[in-house]
């Protein structure tokens, strides 16, 4: 298994310690076993607060993750110490990991923030940033996640930043809420005409969320975007997005 990269992946997808000793057993003393395992490695989560706003405090956005395989309920090693060991006061060892590039503009110039699920929490930053020191920049936010009833991620403080109008527009999709699944990228489809006029005129477009599926639709459809909207051919809109990228116009915190 070692020697195949995809089959390895899909048995470390979902699985721990415990059933690779059920299901591969060998004979071996407990000090052997304990040096085959390596260390527990750190658990990096963007920070969803400003220090403008809240001093020495850091604020995280975590879901618990929690899933069932083979008669086990398995919770996720950090999110879920978090979620269900932790009391009010207790200590945990953290270090801050800077992030030079994903950061707010200096000058307050347009932004829009695309996120789903917990990819929201750098602009919940931004935001508290934006009132803390108060500037009204042109700002849009799109966020996808399963259920408006129980998903919508800080709603009172979007509504908020929109009554005050540190946030312009927001355009949100539910995904489960109606037969047909919505994601966050059909609604940057649906807005694509604004959306590319934003990018035309000097917005700087931000990116937060799962690597794997998410972060990967959203490229294609803003490459299709600027292929649609641009007149380009797909080796322009992917020049676009590139020179975005390269001018730090274009920035992503994926995992």
């Amino acid at each position: 298994m070692l020697n195949n990269d995809r089959q390895l992946e899909e048995y470390l997808f979902g699985h721990d310690i415990l059933d690779l000793l059920n299901e591969y057993p060998a004979t071996f003393l407990p000090g052997e076993f304990i040096e085959l395992l390596r260390p527990l490695p750190p658990r990096l989560y963007s920070i969803s607060s400003s220090q403008e706003a809240v001093g020495e405090e850091v604020h995280i956005t975590v879901s618990k993750v929690q899933y069932t395989n083979k008669g086990r309920v398995r919770v996720g090693a950090c999110s879920g110490y978090l979620a269900e060991t932790l009391e009010a006061d207790d200590e945990v060892l953290v270090y801050i990991e800077k992030n030079k590039n994903f950061r707010l503009p200096p000058n307050g110039d347009p932004i829009i923030m695309i996120g789903a699920g917990t990819g929201i929490a750098p602009y919940r930053a931004f935001l508290q940033h934006r009132e803390a020191t108060g500037h009204k920049g042109k700002s849009w936010l799109f966020f996808g996640e399963r259920r408006f009833s129980s998903d919508f991620l800080y709603q009172v403080e979007w509504q908020k930043y929109l009554k005050k109008g540190f946030l312009g527009k927001i355009d949100l999709a539910f995904s489960r809420d109606q037969e047909t699944k919505s994601y966050v990228q059909h609604r940057l489809s649906r807005q694509q005409e604004k959306l590319f006029k934003w990018m035309n005129d000097g917005a700087y477009l931000y990116l937060c969320g799962d690597k794997k599926k998410m972060a990967v639709d959203v490229e294609k459809t803003l490459l299709e975007i600027i292929s649609k909207q641009g007149g380009m051919t797909s080796e322009k809109a992917k020049e676009y997005l590139h020179r975005l990228k390269k001018e730090k116009r274009y920035l992503t915190e994926v995992y």
